[in-house]
């Protein structure tokens, strides 16, 4: 089986599972698929919105529901916790919305609003909206800008390494980010 049919079998539903569990970077690729004609702009772009609005109600399901269990626990331990609390507090339905689109909120943010006097009717629908906006302006931008991102990663030859320097920079970045977060927590 091609890599082009098995994208057209699975493509959707990975993009769905994908814009749940990691987020902006899933839903570029989607774009990007789209870009190249192996899934359909519109059925990425639901998919992603679907996504991120079930894994987002879900969370904040966890929140609502098991307080005091250690997840919530721990999640309320984080700075990005409190910093989302302060937030919410100050712009409930404004944050709501636009939590997606803030670095280093995204995961914590539906369990803090979880915790919250948020009724769960408005969540659902601010985040239903939200998911929809957040999912539409990624994957277009993946679908719009997929020409010179294929350029981009043409030029580092035509033998494949483009993947090895893709993978040496995520491994970079993410170890990077790790010392961060040690040294940031040892400091504190």
């Amino acid at each position: 089986m091609s890599i082009e049919a098995l994208v057209a079998q699975y493509g959707l539903p990975a993009l769905f599972i994908g814009a749940g569990l990691e987020g902006e970077a899933a839903v570029v690729a989607g774009g990007l698929l789209a870009h190249r004609g192996l899934v359909p702009i519109g059925g990425a772009m639901a998919a992603v919105s679907l996504g991120s609005f079930v894994a987002d109600q879900l969370w904040f399901q966890v929140g609502r529901r098991f307080r005091d269990a250690r997840l919530v626990k721990k999640a309320r331990a984080q700075p990005a916790y409190a910093r989302a609390m302060r937030l919410l507090e100050r712009y409930p339905i404004g944050f709501i919305f636009a939590f997606r689109f803030i670095y280093g909120l995204r995961t914590v943010s539906p369990i803090a609003i979880g915790t919250s006097n948020v009724s769960g009717r408005t969540y659902l629908a601010v985040n239903a909206a939200a998911a929809v906006i957040w999912g539409c302006c990624f994957t277009l931008a993946g679908y719009v800008f997929g020409k010179s991102i294929e350029e981009f990663f043409g030029r580092f030859g035509p033998h494949g390494h483009q993947w090895l320097y893709l993978a040496a920079a995520i491994v970079i970045v993410g170890a990077a980010a790790g010392l961060f977060h040690w040294r940031r927590r040892k400091a504190a």
